[in-house]
């Protein structure tokens, strides 16, 4: 293992040990780990609102976990600085010399068939090397693997609940929060406005589950997924049940559309319910466009998911009312409208390539 290879190597300064569960987000973290001088010593790390972290405050006289006085204190941020510790896991850093002389036993993580964390820390607490534990800075966090899914093409996408934060990092639009504190939205049209919602990465991978699934209605009005089993205005689609999707998508609804809805319709709040979540494929030769309708909403959120000029040419919304066109979407980008009433609309053709854009009628 690397622990002994450093040993071994005379030349070998640190090791530096990093578990799968544990997301670094600070690219400074061993320089700062190393600036410390310690011996032994790991970033403080914890899951995204909860106390769980890599390292125990104290022990019970069976060399278990004990609740210190300072442990939340030290999770929360409320006391900063070096601590010494019993016990530390995940992510942590030791001097080479250190490996070569204190703790040059081979067999630091085997005894009588224990925890192998425990008995590392056992044996360092034995042989009298401090350990210790900084949260001096914001290092990352701890990823929760307990219920991750590994039946689907792109498993993270699945995470909203379980990792909200790699979830928001990974997915969400890097100017999302413009929207709130700089005005960042667009109107095209009246009542019709345009924002960044989703990655490149979140709309990639959307439509790569969507073509992976590949059951793709046949754009007929007669649907056995609805309850009335007719679709009056058809498209080309796959609902987000069908993925397994939706309670993660009506999450994202609520977490995401819910406060921009309440930014650019001020006095409306809205449920962020939707019965009717999917992606729609746009195709010369299978569904060029959709005729003018209404949709069965409050509101329509309608998000491009990939790039006219490179992936379609042609498509696009026109409202009738307004005789207003937009006919360029930016991947990534939403659209969000009134649904009945006012907003009568129809999808533009499609001349080249295919189109996908994700909807949601959203307070039906």
């Amino acid at each position: 293992m690397g622990m002994d290879f450093c040993r071994q190597d005379p030349e070998c300064d640190y090791y530096f040990s990093l578990d799968a569960d544990v997301g670094i987000t600070n690219p400074e973290t061993l320089r700062i780990l190393i600036e410390e001088n310690k011996k032994v010593i790991a970033p403080m790390v914890s899951r995204h609102g909860k106390l769980w972290s890599n390292f125990w405050g104290a022990l019970n006289t069976d060399g278990y976990y004990a609740r210190s006085e300072d442990y939340i204190d030290i999770v929360q941020a409320k006391r900063v600085g070096v601590w010494n510790v019993p016990y530390i896991t995940e992510v942590y850093l030791i001097k080479g010399e250190t490996l070569r002389t204190e703790l040059k036993n081979k067999n630091m993580f085997t005894l009588n068939g224990g925890d192998p964390d425990m008995i590392f820390c056992k044996n360092v607490r034995d042989k009298g090397v401090f350990m210790h534990i900084s949260n001096r800075d914001e290092f990352g966090r701890l990823i929760s693997t307990d219920k991750y899914s590994t039946t689907h093409l792109h498993n993270d996408m699945w995470q909203i609940f379980e990792n909200p934060v790699d979830w928001k990092e990974k997915y969400i639009h890097e100017n999302y929060s413009k929207i709130f504190d700089e005005d960042y939205f667009e109107q095209p049209c009246p009542d019709v406005y345009w924002f960044p919602l989703f990655t490149e990465k979140m709309c990639d991978e959307l439509v790569e589950e969507m073509e992976n699934f590949g059951d793709w209605s046949g754009g007929k009005h007669e649907d056995v997924r609805l309850a009335g089993g007719y679709e009056n205005v058809p498209t080309v689609d796959i609902h987000m049940n069908q993925i397994n999707f939706e309670k993660e998508w009506l999450h994202f609804l609520r977490e995401y559309i819910a406060p921009v809805t309440e930014k650019l319709f001020p006095g409306y709040y809205t449920k962020a319910h939707a019965v009717m979540n999917f992606v729609v494929r746009y195709r010369p030769d299978e569904q060029p466009f959709l005729r003018p309708h209404h949709d069965s909403s409050t509101f329509t959120i309608n998000i491009a998911l990939n790039n006219k000029g490179i992936d379609f040419q042609g498509g696009g919304c026109r409202f009738l009312r307004y005789d207003c066109k937009i006919e360029s979407p930016r991947k990534g980008w939403s659209f969000m409208h009134p649904g009945r009433l006012t907003h009568y609309h129809e999808g533009l053709p499609v001349t080249k390539g295919t189109r996908y854009i994700m909807v949601s009628f959203v307070d039906p």
